[in-house]
């Protein structure tokens, strides 16, 4: 599955309401980090498809979510689970410190 755009009218739906638990990536067009984790997030996405949804936020096209949220810099990357933000991380990281980040947080890659 692909990433997935968010902005704050789907905020809801499509994130706190989520059976699944869900990643956000807070970014903008002009951040170079944001554009380095882009690739690593879209092979996050297929790898762990059913297991977790990584959306995208931009933030210049939406500002009530980010300030809702504290977001201060970006990348910033939320993890949401059950309607409520489960861990966060800022700044850019390889894949790899993703993947652990987000086994941390309980997300675990089902067997192949």
């Amino acid at each position: 599955m692909a990433t997935v755009s968010v902005n704050d009218e789907t905020f809801e739906r499509d994130v706190l309401q989520s059976a699944t638990p869900v990643l956000v990536d807070f970014w903008a067009e002009w951040c170079g980090p944001c554009k380095q984790i882009a690739p690593a997030l879209e092979q996050i996405s297929e790898e762990l498809s059913g297991q977790i949804v990584v959306a995208k936020m931009n933030i210049e096209e939406a500002d009530r979510t980010p300030a809702r949220y504290g977001v201060r810099g970006i990348p910033t990357m939320m993890l949401f689970r059950g309607g409520q933000m489960a861990s966060m991380k800022v700044g850019a990281m390889p894949k790899q410190r993703i993947l652990e980040w987000l086994n941390e947080a309980g997300v675990e890659r089902s067997a192949a």
